[in-house]
């Protein structure tokens, strides 16, 4: 009798383990943005959510956790029960912050289950039109010349701020960084003339290229852009040079193989859709997709890659 209830019991644990990941979701889901309203995770995950939770059949609430450079919302998260509720989105700095400040709260390799890489893009290669100069090695004779230019940054430890120091330790200019809350002001004070330089992603900077009120002088892709197809790489004069902002979402550590699965499929046909893809592309982004497993060695990859780069410059911001 005992063994024969075991084994309903055995039976009946197969049987559940299935039927759950069956049932998921059956309530909203949330997804936090570590940032404010605005910026490229908090419209990008603002994009693909409904047509997310069409697919999932459960609302999806986007929670906006700004604060401490993003370590507010990206604690939260890894923190929350791995049960596929509570999922992040995040950029392109996300698994730089630990080796940017001494104390973080959360390892981004070990806390979190990479679900997929959402969309990419290179970035542009800025200056105020009122500076005159037409090509990057106009820029860079006369950046070394001057020896007094600035650059602006969406803030310490963004990819606006690690992608030009690369690009100094690249070309061999020195140029001190001018840190804004955000791309917006740092973009008015380009404009103004008030620094001489932003690397920012497309969606930043392509309007007011457009307006001729900036010089694109190159973009950090390996290859050139449809969007700017006059418009160097910066490849071209220095060969090996690449670097992209882009857009991802995970879950807690933790999260089950099956729902990491599920919400990963749902997300690649999101991202398949017509209306979608024109709306990132438009704005100079790749539609990227991809399984958990490559997104994970993405990161792995881009920490390694840019955690060199803060290592050999030396920046930190603590």
């Amino acid at each position: 009798m005992n063994a024969r209830i075991f084994l309903l019991g055995f039976v009946a644990v197969l049987w559940v383990a299935p039927l759950a990941a069956q049932v998921y979701p059956s309530k909203p889901i949330r997804v936090i943005v570590p940032s404010s309203p605005g910026g490229a995770i908090d419209v990008t995950s603002r994009a693909i959510t409904p047509k997310l939770a069409e697919a999932l059949g459960q609302p999806i609430v986007v929670d906006n956790r700004p604060g401490a450079d993003t370590m507010i919302g990206t604690e939260m998260a890894a923190k929350a029960a791995p049960d596929g509720y509570t999922l992040i989105t995040v950029f392109d700095n996300f698994p730089l912050t630990q080796y940017l400040i001494k104390k973080v709260p959360y390892d981004a390799i070990k806390d979190f289950a990479p679900i997929s890489l959402i969309i990419r893009g290179p970035m542009i290669v800025g200056v105020p039109a009122q500076l005159g100069v037409k090509d990057l090695g106009q820029y860079l004779q006369l950046a070394k010349q001057k020896g007094n230019f600035s650059y602006a940054s969406a803030g310490a430890g963004t990819s606006s701020h690690l992608t030009v120091e690369l690009f100094k330790s690249t070309t061999g200019i020195d140029v001190q960084a001018v840190h804004y809350k955000g791309a917006a002001p740092g973009v008015a004070d380009l404009l103004g003339g008030h620094v001489h330089l932003m690397i920012a992603g497309f969606g930043t900077l392509i309007q007011q290229v457009r307006a001729g009120k900036v010089t694109a002088l190159a973009i950090s892709a390996p290859k050139r852009v449809s969007l700017l197809p006059d418009t160097p790489t910066i490849a071209e004069s220095f060969p090996g040079f690449e670097a992209f902002s882009w857009v991802g979402m995970l879950g807690p550590a933790g999260m089950p193989s099956d729902l990491v699965h599920r919400v990963n499929g749902e997300i690649s046909k999101v991202l398949a859709d017509r209306d979608i893809k024109h709306r990132f592309e438009d704005q100079g982004w790749e539609v990227m997709g991809s399984t958990p497993e490559a997104f994970a060695k993405w990161l792995a990859d881009y920490s390694e890659t840019w955690g060199r780069v803060i290592r050999e410059r030396n920046i930190t911001l603590n």
